[in-house]
């Protein structure tokens, strides 16, 4: 027996789509109450929410939301071809990656290229985001996947350990610190520091110091990897990040020194992570296998 119709599952897709039941309903030409109701009668029997609800927010894709449209498309599609064999098929399945930002220039097309290898009947697709974002994303169904530092994560999210990454200094030539091939967080305190603008990343660096009881200085924060290079190297303070090019130029052909940071327990992994602490569907296992066999490290 069928629980679940055709049409609910059209309903559903469309709101999927449309991302709101108004949206959805205007595409439709169908009342919003029917709508909801259809949506109320699926996740009722399913046993789960499709979409997290949000006041003020576009309603969003669940994990499970998402492969449960896509699956449902599949079916229309089956569905339509039995009635007429001229109609496209168009439920492929699909594969969304995140990254984070500073990590994306480094990791993010081989990565891609990978998956896109491994997985050649799956399309691909990606986006770079902060930590908050891919936390969301991760959350809402957005990605799948995503390659990030093990931050701002708690005990309902997955992580393969990749590598572990540990900061640098970056200093202009001129620097005090500049002749040295490494620095300590003591020593780094008595200099104004550049850091990300981006909020957990901050958090992190400065954390390390005030676990020393030291009380740094923060001159800049830096909306990007590549400003901080250049405020760096035009010596606006000493630029502190995970992530750093293999170049002895900032993007506006300054000069510019990195040190590693010799504190051992400044070091953070990189991780794959994705939302959920269960199994999960062949297509993402099949996925993390690819990647941590391409990105790990170590």
């Amino acid at each position: 027996m069928l629980y679940i119709s055709l049409r609910q599952y059209e309903y559903v897709c469309a709101i999927g789509r449309h991302g709101s039941l108004s949206s959805a309903a205007q595409h439709l030409n169908v009342s919003q109450p029917a709508l909801s109701n259809a949506l109320t009668r699926v996740e009722s029997h399913l046993g789960y929410p499709l979409f997290s609800r949000r006041r003020g927010a576009a309603m969003a894709l669940t994990p499970q939301g998402r492969k449960f449209i896509e699956e449902a498309e599949a079916l229309l599609n089956s569905a339509a071809l039995l009635e007429d064999s001229k109609q496209p098929v168009t439920g492929a399945s699909r594969l969304r990656l995140g990254c984070f930002v500073d990590l994306a220039p480094f990791l993010l097309a081989k990565a891609l290229h990978t998956l896109r290898d491994t997985l050649p009947d799956v399309v691909v697709t990606h986006g770079v985001e902060s930590f908050e974002g891919l936390i969301t994303g991760l959350t809402d169904g957005q990605f799948d996947l995503a390659v990030t530092y093990d931050l701002g994560m708690d005990a309902g999210f997955t992580r393969q350990r990749l590598f572990s990454s540990g900061p640098r200094a970056l200093v202009a030539p001129d620097h005090p610190l500049a002749g040295s091939h490494q620095t300590s967080l003591t020593e780094l305190e008595a200099y104004p520091l550049i850091l990300s603008k981006e909020g957990l990343s901050a958090q992190h660096v400065l954390g390390l110091f005030r676990s020393r009881g030291l009380n740094p200085t923060v001159s800049h924060r830096a909306e990007s990897l590549e400003i901080q290079r250049s405020l760096a190297a035009h010596g606006e303070g000493i630029g502190i990040s995970y992530a750093s090019p293999d170049s002895e130029f900032s993007y506006d052909h300054m000069p510019l020194v990195s040190l590693s940071i010799s504190d051992p327990d400044a070091t953070e992994a990189v991780v794959l992570a994705r939302h959920g602490t269960g199994p999960t569907d062949s297509l993402i296992a099949a996925a993390e296998r690819s990647l941590i066999e391409c990105l790990r490290t170590e």
